[in-house]
């Protein structure tokens, strides 16, 4: 007889489990992509690697749990490597700075929570494209000593071999001949330049241990105890709050991560076949706890991130199951192989974020930008030469501010329209007409000869503005000496 209190035990439905294996694989190829990027940004910000592997280790677990984005990756992203290299040298150290990296994720969280996440739309293209390419161009020139082992005034031959094969080996995996190889496809290229390097290391230590300190590697500490994993957290200094200058680094992080995130975001959704739309402000809301806790723990800014989230949309990711998942590989993977780790030759690393940096500013972006047209490429350009001569935050506003004058220039342009048939001129005035037009009135009226015939069309004008009243004003007590008869159609009354 059937016992009717028997239950049976709940199984997931084969798509479930699909979805999981999915999840679980994605986050596995995540993973080998995010831990070379770690460490190399760390290395390349001038910080303890573990602070690089931190970041994406809160980016995977506290931001993707956050995030309103099923299939974004969170971690330390290379663009902001520029402006962490400047704030330590200019606060002094991590801790002050780390205290700005809270203020900045609570600047964020502000952000979020005033439904800000919309106004990175209203920054102009050109000028987030010289931003980028001007990141690029820092994060290449930052690398360069590194790349070539320069120390003491010379060059290591060595260390240049070995970041030019991996800038070859970067190259060339990326090119379609290459990926057409299923092993090719199957391991990202940072990892394959990560194991070039660790082959190398560890062969110089075999052959010649005489020869390991002019090749320099990754300075991973053990972190098998929870002892040595305090020891390597680095806390703020809180009383550094007050510091102006914590808060203008603050509010560069907030800005340049908010809009790197909303830019990586509108990427991904471009290339997720179902087009799915991320909430802004709650990805702020979730982008500034991570930046928050970040702060408090010893990490490197965190934001979204466009090559790792794309490969997790590549790599078959269906839930924040995947992201969550790299975080937490991220983390045991540190723990249990730092000796392997610091194998790892800065060089590596180095080739890596020039590679990255040029991709960030590559050529063809700058011949697009020129194609465009110049309304595109000065703020382009006023963006690149603002960024290169003062700092970050100062180089966006200058490309801003071109933008909105340019912008405004064209469209000062379009108001009027001037045209002659015979000895009738005919001047019309569309939208509104404000004083940044006198200029190309003043032009047109000077072409009017004596004895002609001048209409005024403000038939399709929503506003004239006071000037512009005045000039024509002023223009008409000419026009009876000069013997100029006028005419106006549909003109308002001043």
């Amino acid at each position: 007889m059937t016992d009717l209190n028997t239950t049976t035990p709940h199984r997931l439905t084969p798509t479930a489990a699909s979805a999981i294996r999915s999840d679980l694989l994605a986050g596995i190829t995540v993973f080998l992509i995010a831990l070379p990027l770690c460490l190399g940004i760390a290395a390349a910000s001038g910080v303890k690697p573990f602070a690089g592997i931190l970041a994406g280790v809160i980016g995977g677990l506290v931001v993707a749990l956050l995030s309103g984005s099923r299939l974004s990756v969170s971690g330390p992203a290379a663009g902001l490597v520029v402006i962490v290299v400047q704030a330590l040298a200019t606060l002094g150290s991590f801790s002050a700075f780390l205290t700005a990296l809270i203020l900045a994720g609570l600047l964020q969280c502000i952000g979020g929570l005033l439904r800000a996440g919309r106004l990175a739309s209203y920054v102009p293209i050109p000028v987030i494209n010289g931003m980028l390419a001007s990141i690029g161009i820092l994060l290449i020139i930052n690398q360069l000593p590194t790349a070539v082992g320069f120390a003491n005034g010379l060059i290591s031959i060595g260390v240049a071999a070995l970041s030019l094969i991996s800038l070859g080996l970067l190259i060339a995996w990326d090119s379609p001949t290459l990926r057409r190889l299923r092993v090719v496809r199957a391991i990202p290229g940072p990892l394959a330049v990560v194991l070039l390097g660790i082959a190398v290391t560890a062969v110089a230590g075999w052959l010649a241990p005489g020869a390991m300190p002019s090749l320099p590697t990754v300075s991973m500490p053990p972190l098998g105890s929870w002892d040595a994993l305090g020891a390597a957290l680095t806390f703020p200094d809180l009383t550094q709050w007050t510091n102006p200058a914590v808060w203008r680094v603050a509010a560069i992080i907030a800005i340049v991560a908010s809009l790197e995130t909303l830019l990586s975001l509108e990427a991904l959704e471009q290339l997720d076949p179902s087009h799915r739309k991320t909430p802004p402000n709650r990805e702020l809301l979730a982008q500034g706890v991570g930046n928050t806790l970040g702060g408090l723990l010893g990490a490197l800014p965190i934001t979204a991130v466009v090559v790792r989230s794309a490969t997790n949309l590549h790599a078959g990711a269906r839930s924040r199951l995947a992201c969550m998942t790299h975080g937490a590989i991220l983390l045991v993977a540190t723990l249990a192989l730092t000796g392997v780790i610091s194998l790892i030759p800065l060089a590596s690393l180095a080739a890596i974020l020039i590679y990255t940096g040029y991709k960030l500013a590559k050529p063809q972006l700058f011949i697009s930008m020129g194609r465009a047209g110049y309304a595109q490429l000065v703020p382009f350009v006023g963006t690149i030469a603002g960024v290169l001569l003062t700092d970050l935050l100062i180089g966006i506003a200058i490309g801003f501010a071109l933008s909105v004058v340019l912008m405004i220039e064209q469209n000062s342009r379009r108001v009027l329209t001037f045209t002659r048939h015979g000895a009738y001129h005919l001047l019309t005035i569309r939208k509104s007409a404000s004083f940044l037009s006198t200029p190309q009135l003043k032009s047109y009226l000077e072409q009017i000869p004596p004895g002609a015939t001048l209409i005024l069309d403000a038939a399709r004008a929503d506003h004239i503005d006071h000037d512009i009243h005045q000039v024509i004003g002023q223009f008409a007590l000419r026009a009876q000496e000069n013997g100029v008869r006028m005419e106006y159609k549909d003109w308002p009354a001043k």
